[in-house]
């Protein structure tokens, strides 16, 4: 096991129970544990993320680097990128995780051209399949970082220069090649700048069009080179742009189906930008899920203080254990997982405290993992739910979904009844019953 950058951790983190007072230690997460017939590995798919556990620093918008870590210099060497992908693994090993996410920026710095960047990639793709094979660590998804670079200011796939967006594509194309050597399970896409400021200098249609377009482009891609990786969107409503075409799920889905794209897509639903467009995760969770489209998620919380992308780690129980019953209800993510979008606060500069962060993050969802499986097998939700819509199956209601009145016998049956009789939708009740089972 390397141990060079994490000293301070000599072994796995390890599973100690509920009552363990090691603070180093997962009291709920249980990777081998069985749970409604997969293990907990299996049910939660943890990964790190790249860029915040590896290239933090500590900035935020009001101050400048806070974090030292020895394995990044913060240059854009190719010596730091191997460091920093040596620390990287070390650390996987250490948390025991099985998964890890990247942009195509943060394993590989850019160079002086485009042919120069494709190359340091390609050299850190080598090596980080050589660690992948000595760890057993996988991909589970790869993107390219289409935000960063000043030419990307105005977005890339909807960039109003072709020279940019010909460039933003060329480099999706080299970061799937990256995700399809290293064995990445899927391919996200995440527009950080593909919306727009001010309507005075944009034309919405022609920029909907050509991010239509950027992904055909893609697709026939990811055909003819048999990548079987799924293509993931993950939806933001703002910033850095003041409006993002893909501003939460219900519209992300509408525009795929409105170019004929849905087939080829699925969600990557994070916690935070689901508070940022004003929604709840579970909220976010849902609509993708009933549309059949809920690929992976990044678990991650905001602060509704601030408004702005916090991406603190996941504790609030509660959200959690409404989100694992929509994603155990769905049967998982498929080859999605959850993914620690997420960055220890700017105070906390120890290398230690990566580790902390992450095991509470990944306890929390284990735990909202059992409560949800046990809240599922006792139906106290189901049932509530199956009875509260039971005037459908049957009478008026079922001839009404089966289309078997037209508007004018519906008419006519409701003047031959008495008033409708109200029901109690009892969610104090729920709610309570939600308590009883986190409490």
């Amino acid at each position: 096991m390397l141990n060079k950058y994490f000293s301070e951790i000599s072994t796995p983190i390890k599973y100690e129970g509920k009552d363990s007072k090691n603070p180093l230690a997962f009291r709920y997460y249980d990777k081998s544990k069985v749970v409604a017939g997969k293990t907990m590995a299996e049910h939660l798919r943890f990964a790190v993320s790249y860029w915040h556990t590896f290239k933090g620093d500590g900035t935020d918008i009001f101050g400048g680097t806070s974090f030292e870590r020895q394995w990044n210099q913060h240059n854009n060497s190719m010596d730091n990128a191997k460091a920093t992908l040596e620390a990287a693994f070390e650390f996987f090993q250490k948390l025991g995780i099985d998964y890890y996410c990247f942009h195509d920026r943060d394993i590989a710095p850019a160079g002086e051209s485009f042919v120069q960047s494709c190359k340091n990639l390609e050299e850190i793709v080598e090596q980080a399949k050589v660690m992948q094979n000595d760890t057993g660590v996988k991909l589970l998804w790869g993107t390219a970082n289409l935000f960063s670079n000043p030419i990307y200011s105005q977005g890339g796939g909807t960039n109003p220069n072709a020279h940019i967006m010909a460039q933003a594509l060329a480099q999706v194309k080299n970061a799937i090649d990256a995700t399809k050597e290293l064995g990445g399970e899927n391919y996200v896409f995440w527009g950080g700048r593909e919306g727009y400021e001010t309507l005075l200098n944009t034309d919405l249609k022609k920029e909907q069009d050509h991010m239509a377009r950027f992904f055909e482009i893609v697709i026939d891609y990811k055909k003819r080179i048999d990548f079987e990786g799924q293509f993931l969107i993950e939806p933001k409503p703002a910033e850095p742009m003041k409006h993002q075409y893909d501003s939460d799920a219900s519209t992300t889905l509408s525009f795929l189906r409105a170019y004929g794209l849905l087939d080829h897509f699925k969600l990557n639903i994070e916690a935070n930008h689901a508070t940022l467009a004003g929604h709840t995760f579970e909220h976010e969770l849902a609509v993708a899920s009933v549309a059949g489209k809920l690929g992976s998620v990044d678990a991650n919380r905001g602060d509704y203080l601030l408004g702005w992308d916090t991406d603190q780690f996941p504790n609030d129980l509660h959200s959690i254990t409404l989100a694992m019953i929509i994603i155990l209800k769905q049967n998982g993510l498929g080859t999605g997982g959850l993914n620690f979008d997420a960055k220890v606060r700017r105070s906390s500069y120890d290398t230690i405290d990566l580790f902390h962060a992450h095991i509470g993050g990944m306890d929390a969802f284990a735990k909202g993992l059992l409560i949800a499986n046990q809240i599922i097998e006792d139906k106290v939700l189901d049932d509530f739910v199956d009875d509260r819509y039971s005037s459908f199956n049957e009478g008026i209601g079922a001839d009404i979904i089966n289309g078997k009145v037209n508007l004018e016998q519906i008419e006519d049956w409701v003047k031959e009844n008495d008033k409708p009789q109200l029901k109690s939708g009892r969610q104090e009740m729920l709610e309570n019953i939600i308590n009883s089972y986190i409490f």
